[in-house]
């Protein structure tokens, strides 16, 4: 039973991790990357879909990202999806290809990005801390209906703790990283 919270919340604290390395994804830094347009999705015969399953995402040099629609007549479809996106890119059309160019990032905006990795990186620690909490709550309802000892819930929450803490570095760790992408010039 113990083993089975655990793992669940090992699940819950992967899944947060997940979830910050795709939103560490959606934060441009000046270098073009195909994962930056992960997020935008095309209206595809009525139906909206990921950009990348109706084009392909191609880096074409450090700052220039291009896309490449299967069916031609979708490249006005793209072009709109992904200046109406949050990104701030402004892409230009040249025949079948589409090029995005990834604008310069000021120091202001360096500064802002930072501060939005670092609220993203709050966010995946607090859903970590949830997850442990959760597994908490679960292991001292087994201990009041006396399927676990007191032992067993000790030696549980510590486990537990020590996952938290493994995957609260790992946060960190990425954070650093992001910092470091985003202050490089």
């Amino acid at each position: 039973m113990i083993n089975e919270i655990k793992s669940d919340a090992e699940q819950r604290m992967k899944k947060s991790l997940e979830a910050l390395a795709s939103a560490f994804n959606k934060i441009r830094t000046g270098r073009a990357h195909p994962a930056i347009l992960d997020s935008v999705m095309v209206s595809y015969y009525g139906q909206d879909t990921p950009l990348k399953q109706v084009a392909s995402v191609n880096v074409e040099d450090n700052r220039t990202l291009v896309v490449a629609p299967w069916e031609k007549n979708l490249v006005p479809t793209i072009e709109k999806a992904i200046m109406t996106s949050d990104l701030g890119l402004n892409p230009s059309t040249s025949g079948d290809v589409i090029r995005v160019p990834m604008p310069m990032l000021t120091e202001d905006t360096r500064r802002e990005m930072v501060k939005q990795a670092k609220a993203d990186a709050e966010h995946g620690r607090v859903s970590i801390r949830n997850a442990r909490r959760d597994a908490n709550n679960d292991i001292k309802e087994l201990l009041k209906e006396k399927e676990i000892s007191e032992d067993d819930q000790r030696r549980a929450e510590d486990e537990i703790q020590k996952l938290t803490d493994r995957y609260i570095a790992e946060v960190e760790k990425m954070l650093k990283a992001k910092e470091a992408d985003l202050m490089e010039v």
